[in-house]
């Protein structure tokens, strides 16, 4: 990521977008999705809107739109776990861009989806049950829709960006989710994204030609004509649909968004991002409820204690709230799985600090935490996962970090057991100082709680 720095103030300014495509990689995990999908997705929608010739103000703000478009797509994964008892990532992917009009097709796919390895008798219980109630469907979307834009707004984003992920699912017959609405009533922006999404779906699986074909088979059902229309044109422009696997594809989706509306974040807007994907990241779970905030607050108030200086303090807090960003691949099954987990399973729920490395790695302004964060359930005794480091390859953030997630993790409940009151919890921490856990962290947590 480029830094660009304010000659007047002498502040480093980080590019908004870069930031943003950057964590798009992260959102593709928990939507099932290929790495990369949103910002092929983005590449897509902006030819669209320059075909249109939409305004610099509305291609910026379809540009955001997309790379925010499954922002909230964390938010129903337990939901769609309870209803499927499946891998929330597997459902989503089989079902987003299903076609419900034709009923064999989507019974067919729905049932391959419900108790996944589960008995006969469940499988067809959860299939039933499904077809019991028709809000699921839209209430499914419109937690995500609405979670998504809440996002948008929350970083400052315009209404029109909040607007296009709100209706992203709609369809110009009407027959869309979560307002029914339809043709005109749909935002441009959402009519755009949706086309733009499905194709890469598609595309991605099968190719171009299976892509556009789908595409044109719902012409005037899920989507505007003219649109379709517009991407059937490029079928045979094999140069253009290669750069959608070029190792570049990020800088070349950057290069899209109208020069003059890159937006340049400070220190602080780095902070809000880091919030931001905080909040996405414990929707994960309803057991993971503001978990990344609080061992956010408890890492700052024991390297304060300790007498970290301001700017080390403030990258011990991004790396904390963003130590959990791996969790978003993890199947929501496994992280709400109230009994014991099989040793295959241990190793996958391990898996989630190898992706916070992969995603945060990706982040120019994120490079002096990305390790820090991803170190946090390794121990100084070298029992720690995944990578089995020891103490002396620990900086003292990065022990700091482990402690805080440790006690917030014991003092709150999850699915195989109530939270612990906090004097428990400490004792146990206090047992584990100068052998797993570093002592001086556990020391200043003690004067803290």
């Amino acid at each position: 990521m480029s830094l660009r720095p304010e000659t007047a103030r002498g502040l480093r300014l980080v590019s908004l977008s870069e930031v943003l495509t950057a964590l798009s990689y992260a959102l593709d995990l928990t939507g099932g999705l290929p790495p990369g999908h949103t910002v092929r997705t983005c590449m897509i929608g902006m030819r669209i809107a320059n075909t249109l010739g939409l305004s610099d103000d509305e291609s910026a703000a379809l540009y955001d739109a997309v790379l925010l478009k499954d922002a909230g797509s964390s938010s129903n994964a337990a939901y769609v776990t309870a209803l499927f008892d499946t891998d929330d990532r597997i459902v989503k992917r089989h079902l987003r861009w299903l076609d419900r009009e034709h009923v064999v097709t989507a019974a067919f796919h729905v049932a391959r989806s419900v108790a996944v390895g589960g008995s006969p008798w469940s499988r067809v219980t959860h299939f039933l049950g499904l077809f019991d109630n028709d809000q699921i469907g839209r209430n499914l979307i419109r937690v995500r829709s609405e979670r998504g834009a809440k996002v948008a707004l929350r970083l400052g984003f315009p209404r029109a960006t909040a607007h296009a992920i709100r209706s992203l699912d709609e369809q110009w017959d009407g027959c869309g989710l979560p307002d029914g609405r339809r043709g005109e009533e749909i935002p441009l922006l959402s009519r755009i994204a949706n086309l733009a999404q499905t194709v890469e779906a598609f595309r991605a699986q099968r190719g171009v030609g299976y892509a556009i074909r789908t595409a044109c088979a719902r012409r005037g059902r899920w989507f505007e004509p003219r649109l379709v229309d517009i991407v059937a044109a490029w079928e045979n422009d094999s140069e253009w649909w290669a750069k959608l696997d070029s190792p570049d594809v990020n800088a070349e989706a950057l290069a899209l968004k109208p020069s003059n509306h890159v937006r340049l974040v400070d220190e602080r807007g780095i902070d809000d991002v880091a919030r931001a994907f905080a909040d996405i990241i414990d929707a994960k779970s309803p057991f993971t409820y503001c978990h990344s905030t609080r061992v956010a607050s408890y890492a700052g108030a024991i390297a304060e204690r300790l007498g970290l200086k301001e700017e080390e303090r403030r990258r011990l807090r991004r790396a904390a709230l963003l130590h959990d960003i791996g969790k978003l691949g993890v199947s929501s099954r496994l992280l709400d799985n109230p009994g014991a987990l099989t040793r295959f399973d241990r190793n996958a729920m391990q898996q989630h600090s190898v992706y916070t490395w992969e995603i945060l790695s990706r982040v120019g302004a994120f490079a002096d935490f990305a390790r820090m964060a991803a170190l946090h359930h390794e121990k100084l005794d070298g029992s720690g996962y995944p990578w089995g480091v020891r103490g002396e390859e620990l900086d003292l953030p990065t022990r700091i970090l482990c402690v805080a997630d440790v006690y917030d993790a014991l003092t709150s409940a999850r699915p195989y057991r109530p939270a612990m009151a906090p004097a428990v919890a400490f004792s146990l921490i206090q047992g584990e100082a100068g052998t797993r856990l570093c002592g001086e962290a556990v020391d200043a947590l003690a004067s803290l709680v």
